[in-house]
């Protein structure tokens, strides 16, 4: 290719016809793509093994059925290689205590698919509460995040014929009596945000069209969307409506027997909600005199009445930070992060207004505790789970004040033989420390070797520890590294970590990236050569900068279901409601530093990047293809190194089914294993 390559422009962009989602001419391009990629890397001869040996972790009978209960039921969704597009199932605590539980089937997605000839994929379901005896089954196309809505009688196990129905939408549903539900989907014209979500809410009655439904509330079109709950606690029963006002700021207002609407007035940008008789608000900017990231306690009728007395449950500092809560019928269990590694306390609601606190259970050394489920209208029982990147779960289950005990440990995935587990810190051009986990061998012991560096660093999204069998299968057992970045942009240490890194600031992430990069080789773990970087969703947007502002760090890159085209992301799907996080393309305020940070638009002709691979799916109704499409286009127009695979279903997960999950990992760690791992290793950037 000879003279400049221009880059394109907004809306000259030559490429804009493969956004044409389900487009003849798009779909032969992706099918072209999709055939050189699976001769470059399912051709491989490892590929076929490697899959079988991800699927095996995927199918495993003996993983951990975790469980929500639903009055005297644990319910479980489960897909194994028998239930490949999954069952959902229900048993109880006595039975779930045995090794081989007895369960009684829900409903069953496979047989649902065959007899409709759809390819279903569970998008959970919302049971009547406290009656527990019917649910509004939400059910998605191939993965995609609009859903069917059908009603369903857990007594007889069966769809209610003339029940509550809503067709293919980003529908917002809940129960408020049984026979009423508050819904926000797509009922025509005006109905819908410019986001593509519900702008109203509206009250439905049985037997009544959905058309006909009654509005009692609407969002601004520029808004993301508008929702209505009510709390149906038992002695606390109230009607709530909310709207988006962006992606991090919303206002929630208490619903009226006449419609009336009264805001509950905390800041908008901070996450709210009222459990029993106590507002519980996060706080993302100071507040009150309390920092940002604290979490506070008010009695909500005093608040209405302009009372603002508040308990302090967690103030954070420099290294701490809140990573969630959840209540039983008596107390608070708090979880929180120092330096990334998770601790976990309760506490207990005086009559005064004071609260007490005790430890719940001790957490080993970098790893991660969860609450998976508890029962707040009845009990003080919980469920937890211990983890960590070479400690399979253990579930627990105890009874705050009584006995605990281990209800299910899973078994190991992967030879953990030799391997070790280690946080550093790396110092960003700023000066700010950024902490990141080290799983793989000692490397002081055998010198540098194939690394993975992950990240995400956007919407306030934590990563912590977690055991990852694929991950161990796939590439800690073959001999890598794998590294997790904690970046700005993120959540690890608060709102003050997100917000360092929004808008304009976006690149602050990519700095700690690149970062913790150059410190991996600094410290004798990877060579550049040997290094390879991967990303999902926001996390491909920083696989994109990391090509294009930092290709010398990289030996291979993977960027999946990715956002690329910051100047008009806001027109495709989704996109409108991540403006808060990166900005507005069409404000010309924000438009300079959308295009400094926009992948697809700083791509080069005489640059060398290090070899690529899209990964993406044609049902993203989340981050539109187009993405990924456009810059495996122009990439090639390049003449760079690039392989695109887009699956046909699996939405903004990328998979559908486990059979797909097992393709795209195998495919994702031939790739890396190809462009990292052989003796022979070539310059980064250099086209092969």
């Amino acid at each position: 290719m000879t003279g400049p390559v221009a880059a394109p422009r907004g809306d000259d962009d030559p490429y804009l016809w493969l956004e044409d989602v389900e487009g003849e001419a798009a779909l032969e391009w992706v099918a072209e793509r999709n055939a050189e990629t699976a001769a470059e890397l399912a051709a491989d001869p490892d590929f076929p093994a490697l899959k079988e040996r991800l699927r095996e972790v995927l199918d495993a009978s003996d993983r951990i059925p975790y469980t929500a209960r639903r009055g005297a039921f644990l319910y479980n969704f489960w897909r194994d290689g028998t239930h490949v597009r999954g069952v959902w199932r229900r048993t109880t605590l006595e039975r779930y205590r045995k090794d081989a539980p007895e369960w009684e089937t829900v409903l069953d997605l496979d047989a649902l698919a065959a007899a409709e000839d759809e390819k279903w994929v569970w998008a959970g379901a919302r049971v009547r509460h406290p009656e527990h005896d019917r649910a509004l089954v939400c059910l998605s196309r191939d993965g995609g995040d609009a859903v069917v809505v059908r009603e369903f009688d857990l007594a007889t196990r069966a769809f209610v014929d003339d029940g509550f129905q809503v067709g293919e939408a980003k529908t917002r549903i809940g129960w408020i009596d049984a026979d009423t539900v508050f819904v926000g989907t797509d009922v025509g014209p005006g109905s819908l945000t410019d986001s593509g979500y519900p702008r109203t809410v509206r009250r439905w009655r049985r037997g009544t069209p959905l058309e006909a439904a009654e509005p009692v509330f609407e969002a601004d079109t520029s808004d993301v969307a508008a929702s209505g709950w009510r709390d149906t606690t038992p002695g606390f029963e109230r009607d709530f409506v909310a709207r988006s006002l962006d992606f991090h700021r919303s206002e929630t207002y208490v619903l009226g027997a006449d419609d009336t609407l009264v805001r509950i007035a905390v800041p908008d940008d901070a996450d709210a909600y009222v459990h029993r008789r106590h507002l519980i608000v996060t706080l993302k900017s100071d507040w009150l005199g309390r920092r940002a990231g604290s979490l506070l306690a008010f009695d909500f009728d005093a608040f209405l009445a302009g009372d603002r007395t508040a308990a302090v449950l967690f103030a954070p500092d420099e290294r701490t930070a809140l990573a969630g809560h959840a209540w039983t019928r008596h107390h608070l269990i708090l979880e929180t992060m120092r330096d990334v590694s998770t601790r976990i306390e309760v506490l207990t609601p005086n009559p005064g207004g004071t609260w007490a606190r005790s430890p719940l259970t001790d957490v080993p050394e970098l790893s991660a505790v969860s609450v998976v489920d508890t029962d707040p209208d009845h009990s003080d029982e919980y469920f937890l789970d211990v983890s960590g990147f070479l400690q399979p779960s253990t579930l627990y289950r105890g009874v705050i004040g009584g006995d605990t005990e281990i209800l299910k440990q899973a078994p190991a995935r992967f030879d953990a033989t030799g391997l070790t587990v280690a946080q550093f810190f790396a110092t960003s051009p700023d000066g700010t420390r950024v902490p990141y986990f080290v799983i793989g061998p000692d490397r002081t012991a055998t010198g540098p070797g194939p690394a993975l560096l992950y990240g995400y660093g956007g919407f306030e999204v934590s990563l912590t520890p977690y055991y990852g069998g694929v991950k161990g299968r796939a590439w800690l057992e073959r001999g890598g590294t794998y590294v997790i970045a904690n970046i700005r942009g993120g959540g690890e240490y608060g709102p003050d970590w997100h917000q360092a890194a929004l808008g304009a600031h976006r690149p602050r992430a990519f700095e700690d990236f690149a970062a913790v990069a150059s410190d991996l080789v600094a410290r004798g773990i990877t060579t550049p050569a040997m290094l390879g970087a991967s990303g999902g969703s926001n996390g491909g947007l920083l696989m994109g900068a990391m090509l294009t502002r930092h290709p010398e760090l990289f030996g291979a890159i993977v960027a999946q279901v990715p956002l690329l085209d910051m100047l008009r992301f806001h027109r495709l799907l989704a996109g409108a409601s991540w403006i808060a996080e990166y900005g507005n393309p069409d404000d010309e305020a924000d438009r300079p530093h959308l295009r400094a940070i926009s992948p697809y638009h700083q791509l080069a002709e005489d640059r060398a990047y290090p070899p690529v691979l899209l990964m993406t799916s044609t049902r993203d109704d989340r981050v539109h293809p187009g993405h990924a499409r456009k810059t495996a286009a122009r990439l090639r127009e390049l003449g760079h190194e690039v392989l695109l695979h887009e699956n046909t279903g699996g939405g903004h997960a990328g998979a559908g089914d486990n059979e797909q999950a097992a393709h795209n990992d195998a495919l994702v760690h031939t790739f890396l294993r190809q462009r990292l791992m052989r003796g022979n290793r070539e310059e980064p950037g250099r086209a092969m």
